[in-house]
């Protein structure tokens, strides 16, 4: 399925997972820049306290509220949370239960991490929960604060469980405010307005980890958006060269007569040989992208592929990103 086959209009939860090291979290930003251009306002929201989001768009650290942190094309606005799970069950508890102070002694005294720790279940659904929070938000006259929300989320081997909650509080409460509290998060990540997105890198782990996270959240009815692409490396060689360069049949001599008509006289041997190396480098991950891609054409979900920023990620390198996605239809 191509990224032209789909139609993102009525999805306003934007989940955003994959292997560590696929960029993910740039994806995510991107993705959030990418949905607000054209006057709207996204929220993008981090739930690993890793202060990815504030390390991208340049900023002092985020503390727990939203703040605007990058302004899209056209006009639109990108807000950021970094939530944090301390805070977080404090103000679970004082919506809950009523229990703001009793939640702030127990941060003090440790008690947060030790309740996290012995129902780990019950973080996830402070973090999902807050995030669907931030989707069904709405104003007096009856509009949503956001028209979308990109979550930054855990990596592909823990996001069926994270996102999952009705399993993971099912040994914790049948009944109460954390069963009702899970249900109501749930028919957010369940319905039609959520799409759970995989990055991926063109290799052969990262390729696997988006084909069986993709087949986890199917088997639980979680909705699976669409495959992105990451840094893929553009071919520099036309294909017979490549060719050439896998079986180590490149011209050597050719080569040698071009580096010394280029003036260097002394080093063409061995800048040839290290020509040849790399060609044949090239060549092997040139190759292997094509076998990935061939692997990922049998998942039926829309793709969309980002190019390698050879300058590396900065403000600008995101803006374009972004733009690549909006030009493929993901936003």
């Amino acid at each position: 399925m191509s990224a032209k086959d789909t139609d993102w209009d009525g999805v306003r939860l934007h989940v955003v997972t994959g292997k560590g090291g696929t960029g993910k979290t740039t994806v995510a930003a991107a993705l959030a820049l990418a949905l607000a251009a054209g006057g709207r306002k996204v929220l993008l929201v981090e739930v690993e306290g890793r202060q990815g989001i504030a390390q991208l768009f340049d900023c002092p650290p985020l503390p727990y509220e939203e703040r605007k942190v990058a302004v899209a094309p056209e006009g639109g606005e990108v807000y950021a949370l970094a939530i944090d799970t301390e805070e977080a069950l404090v103000e679970y508890l004082e919506m809950f239960y009523n229990l703001k102070r009793a939640g702030k002694a127990m941060s003090k005294l440790g008690l947060v991490d030790f309740v996290t720790t012995i129902a780990p279940g019950l973080r996830d659904v402070i973090l999902t929960g807050k995030t669907s929070e931030s989707v069904r938000r709405k104003k007096k006259d009856g509009s949503f604060i956001y028209d979308a929300v990109v979550m930054d989320a855990p990596p592909t081997g823990r996001i069926t469980k994270f996102l999952n909650v009705n399993d993971e509080v099912s040994g914790l409460a049948k009944v109460g405010p954390i069963r009702n509290h899970a249900d109501t998060v749930m028919k957010v990540v369940r319905s039609p307005e959520t799409a759970v997105h995989f990055v991926t890198l063109l290799e052969e782990m990262p390729v696997q980890e988006t084909m069986d996270g993709i087949h986890d959240l199917t088997e639980v009815g979680l909705p699976v958006g669409g495959v992105i692409i990451n840094m893929e490396h553009p071919p520099v060689l036309s294909e017979d060269d490549l060719a050439a360069a896998a079986a180590g049949t490149l011209d050597r001599d050719e080569i040698v007569r071009g580096l010394k008509a280029a003036g260097l006289e002394h080093d063409a041997e061995t800048v040839a040989a290290e020509l040849i190396r790399e060609a044949a480098e090239h060549a092997q991950r040139t190759a292997l992208q094509e076998r990935e891609k061939e692997r990922l054409e049998g998942i039926d979900r829309p793709r969309y592929v980002l190019p390698l920023l050879t300058d590396g990620m900065d403000r600008a390198g995101l803006y374009d990103l972004a733009e690549a996605l909006r030009k493929q239809g993901a936003a």
